[in-house]
């Protein structure tokens, strides 16, 4: 299946009630067998329907039927169609017919069942601690127990519509970060879905957790209603479908993250042949895993290593450049002599005290500090640095935001946006990967070769409006620090950092914006 295709298995879905003067809810939708219209979407719009809403009730069920909700729910499936091919798009919805655009053909769905997955639910409250004010969907009265309750079910539905195509799906337990990926789903779910059903982004997989990684975290960039959509993994110009959006968008404590969370296709259709005394639907349906292409060594691996770095009452990332030596930001060692490191390496997570070397003053625009482990870390990629800033060129950031406290670095992809210099040096780097808390310290690297082109600072805030943008960030590039790292090498003295303090004004100017105290 090519780029072009993946629309015909990806959908937007909602629900209305018959006689309600409650608005349609919609989201989208991924048909997983076309030939015998079987649709799964996410489950959380399904409980504004429910005839008992206690949280203890859905919580301890495995499974919910269409008698579990109210007779008047009505449940419509639009296919959207090209001129060139009818695409097997679909979605709920409860648009009134005289509104239909002429591009939607809509279909009745029976309801077969909502399926809790409960690896993904164990693994979402081991990871999302209602203590970081975790929040995944826009309901200002809901917190993280019903995210929790929520968001792992899953919605089986049946249209009685042949469609031709098929769909080749790949175990999750196979991806690796840094591979690339395409979302597909709908915006803004049935509202103009002639023009947004089917729409696609980008991006590759920023992080995995849980069993089979029934966890998955992207950057590929998504919108409310896309919600119940696929993401497909990317393998020789060929697209399988690995997961379900969950939730195309993320607040840690009223930050955005910037990135999508999804569950993996394998967890949920597990979980589904898994009901007892219930009529699988998946029956009599041909649903075989793409064959695993011969396993790749992940590029991941050659990459700049990182390492979590925690002074206590804060922590991030940061970069090795010798097998000792660790590049961080100032704020993360938050003036502390040592820190603890860990460096994830596969299933080994090895741990060092960290000696402080090095910490620019407040006052200095770079927020830069140095430290030596008290361990030798072994197999450390040692960076080449780079010496040309491209603007416009592919770039990738490493670091600990986005799970990766509990799950290794994790990767977002972007773009060097723009390189600032003085005396044709660089002095700061923009770019547009999704960088969250965690990530101060982190790598910014050149996507082609790894090389490495600076550490990150921190991303953007709005101090005004309290906005936080994940994807306009700040960088030190490394031709500010490789004199420094040269001198400390050669002859052991840490002065030379020294010069960091020494920026004139024009580099101070150029680094205003970070004269409050930085969000990461």
């Amino acid at each position: 299946m090519e780029v072009q295709d993946v629309e015909m298995c990806c959908c937007v879905v909602t629900l209305t009630e018959a006689f309600s003067a409650r608005a349609p809810l919609s989201c989208s939708a991924v048909v997983i067998h076309p030939s015998n219209g079987l649709v799964i979407c996410t489950g959380l719009l399904f409980f504004r329907f429910i005839k008992d809403e206690k949280s203890t009730y859905v919580s301890e069920r495995r499974v919910l039927l269409r008698h579990n909700f109210r007779d008047k729910l009505k449940i419509g499936v639009s296919f959207a169609s090209r001129s060139h091919v009818e695409a097997n798009v679909c979605g709920v919805s409860g648009v009134c017919p005289s509104r239909r655009s002429h591009r939607t053909h809509q279909h009745e769905a029976e309801l077969l069942m909502l399926v809790n997955c409960m690896e993904f639910k164990n693994t979402f409250q081991a990871l999302f601690h209602k203590a970081d004010q975790w929040r995944f969907h826009s309901d200002e009265d809901d917190d993280l127990i019903r995210d929790a309750e929520y968001l792992c079910w899953f919605a089986v539905l049946k249209v009685d519509e042949p469609h031709l195509g098929a769909i080749s799906w790949r175990k999750s337990s196979s991806l690796q970060k840094g591979s690339p990926v395409v979302a597909c789903g709908s915006p803004f779910g049935s509202l103009c879905s002639d023009l947004f059903n089917g729409t696609v982004s980008r991006g590759i997989i920023s992080n995995l957790a849980g069993k089979d990684n029934t966890v998955i975290l992207t950057d590929a960039r998504c919108l409310p209603g896309t919600e119940g959509g696929g993401l497909f993994v990317m393998e020789d110009d060929s697209l399988h479908l690995v997961g379900v959006i969950v939730s195309p968008f993320g607040w840690k404590a009223n930050e955005w993250i910037g990135l999508t969370l999804v569950c993996s296709i394998q967890s949920i259709l597990w979980n589904v042949v898994q009901c007892d005394n219930i009529p699988d639907p998946l029956q009599d349906v041909c649903l075989h895993p793409a064959e695993v292409l011969a396993t790749k060594k992940s590029n991941a691996d050659q990459y700049p290593n990182v390492c979590l770095v925690d002074s206590g009452q804060h922590w991030g990332s940061g970069v090795l450049v010798t097998s000792e030596l660790v590049l961080t930001c100032r704020h993360v060692v938050n003036g502390k002599s040592t820190v603890a490191l860990k460096f994830h390496h596969g299933d080994r997570v090895p741990d060092s005290v960290g000696d402080v070397l090095f910490s620019t003053q407040a006052s200095s625009p770079y927020d830069i500090a140095v430290v030596r482990s008290r361990k030798s870390i072994v197999d450390v990629v040692v960076p080449h640095m780079a010496h040309k800033f491209n603007t416009g060129e592919s770039v990738m950031v490493v670091g600990y935001g986005g799970l990766g406290r509990w799950c290794g670095p994790s990767l977002t992809c972007g773009v060097l946006s723009k390189a600032i210099g003085q005396r044709r040096r660089p002095i700061m780097l923009q770019t547009t990967c999704a960088v969250q808390a965690g990530a101060s310290g982190g790598a910014v690297i050149r996507a082609s070769t790894g090389e490495l082109l600076g550490i990150v600072s921190s991303n953007t805030r709005d101090l005004s409006s309290q906005v936080t943008y994940p994807h306009l960030n700040f960088c030190v590039p490394v031709s500010v620090l490789q004199g420094p790292l040269l001198h400390l090498s050669r002859l052991g003295d840490v002065r030379a950092f020294d010069l960091l303090d020494a920026a004139d004004e024009q580099v101070k100017s150029v680094w205003r914006l970070q004269g409050t105290q930085s969000k990461l």
